[in-house]
């Protein structure tokens, strides 16, 4: 049995709190939460800073690691995606190298589930070895168009039925955005899909997004010219971009809405008129590495939006940590507390992921990992806060 404590320990709920010790097994299952009071001090390892549990990364495309530092900053979103599509010649072994590398950083950095992006099966063995816990969404997309849709559900298809051979894996089909699926291919997702589970989908990450669907103008009109690809049966639905997903989405699933960078009140009241299951994933480094803003999350707040926390790839981050993105969002908008930050983290993740049977709080009988994290002489994450896993 090891007895551990901190200055101050998050739970997976509440605030931050003293004076606790937790009592878990050789394996990390939680065995007991105590006063401090209960326990022989020089029984206890006490460490300096905050005790919480395992970090949740509910967005990821771990199988683009090998992109680090290849894709500029701050061009917004449509150069972004105009870049990436130039870097496919990358020899397979340095593919799945970056792949395995990083996993073990995210490891490292605390996190003990993922839910991970996968367009093709690069990262399956990886997975299938990972001391993580990861949630695969196989997603798709055929540029709006109908002539492409058969052929591209076709080949992620295919990556998805290598998932359904192994029964253990967590996965399901996902659409890749509102501007990027056709109504054809939203319907194929749907029927492929189960009904409980968790599905996500990129939102609202750029304003173009919006004015794709509320006039038909816009960056997205250019960029489908571009690539050849026709646009003359799309048609403009006069309202902003999140209202397009909702209305071919399944609203029994649990949905992942993934950057929402320009959402708006009315966004957020849509969404959740719609369905009960919703839940909001922030990328807040992947937010300034292409678009330079961050989402207000004063407006997730008031909605009472249960909100999780991603990475987004290597394309758009400079490193795979959960601490970091927590980091970024106390220095922009540092209103928001520490323990709901969190929150965010740990037990929201879980829940979003459905791995909350194991993961996110520190309650009896899980086994969510221990993180120790060094904070300033106020209390508060620094710059040179840090994770130490303990369990």
């Amino acid at each position: 049995m090891k007895k551990i404590s901190a200055d101050y320990i998050f739970t997976g709920e509440g605030d931050l709190k003293k004076d606790l010790v937790i009592v878990a097994d050789d394996l990390g299952r939680i065995v007991q939460i105590d006063p401090a009071s209960a326990h022989d001090p020089s029984a206890v390892e006490k460490f300096p800073g905050l005790i919480c549990p395992g970090f949740i990364n509910t967005h990821c495309h771990l199988e683009l690691s090998h992109m680090l530092g290849k894709v500029d900053t701050g061009t917004g979103l449509i150069p972004f995606i105009k870049n990436v599509v130039q870097h496919r010649d990358i020899p397979q072994e340095e593919i799945l190298k970056a792949i395995a590398d990083q996993d073990m950083a995210m490891y490292e950095n605390g996190i003990v589930a993922v839910g991970d992006i996968s367009n093709k099966s690069d990262t399956f063995e990886t997975k299938a070895n990972s001391p993580i816990r990861y949630y695969t969404f196989v997603e798709m997309f055929d540029f709006l168009f109908d002539g492409m849709t058969q052929t591209e559900y076709d080949k992620y298809k295919a990556v998805y039925d290598l998932l359904e051979q192994n029964e253990k894996d967590d996965f399901r089909a996902v659409p890749h955005a509102p501007y990027s699926v056709s109504e054809n291919l939203f319907k194929k997702i749907n029927e492929l899909n189960p009904v409980a589970g968790t599905v996500s989908i990129h939102n609202q990450e750029t304003p173009e997004e919006n004015l794709l669907f509320l006039e038909k103008t816009g960056g997205f009109v250019d960029f489908y010219n571009g690539f050849n690809i026709p646009l003359e049966h799309f048609q403009s639905i006069g309202k902003r971009s999140i209202h397009h997903a909702i209305a071919h989405m399944d609203p029994e699933q649990k949905t992942l809405f993934v950057h929402n960078t320009t959402c708006v009140p009315e966004d957020l009241k849509a969404a959740m008129e719609w369905s009960e299951n919703t839940y909001w994933v922030t990328n807040p480094n992947a937010n300034l590495f292409i678009e330079n803003r961050l989402p207000n999350y004063q407006y997730f707040r008031d909605a009472g939006c249960r909100l999780t926390i991603g990475t987004d790839s290597l394309t758009s981050n400079w490193q795979l940590s959960i601490l970091e993105e927590i980091k970024t969002i106390r220095q922009f908008q540092s209103y928001v507390p520490l323990a709901e930050l969190l929150r965010w983290a740990t037990k929201n993740g879980a829940e979003a992921l459905g791995f909350d049977d194991t993961l996110g709080t520190f309650d009896v009988g899980k086994k969510p990992g221990i993180l120790n994290i060094n904070l300033s002489d106020k209390g508060d994450l620094s710059i040179d806060s840090k994770v130490n896993r303990i369990i």
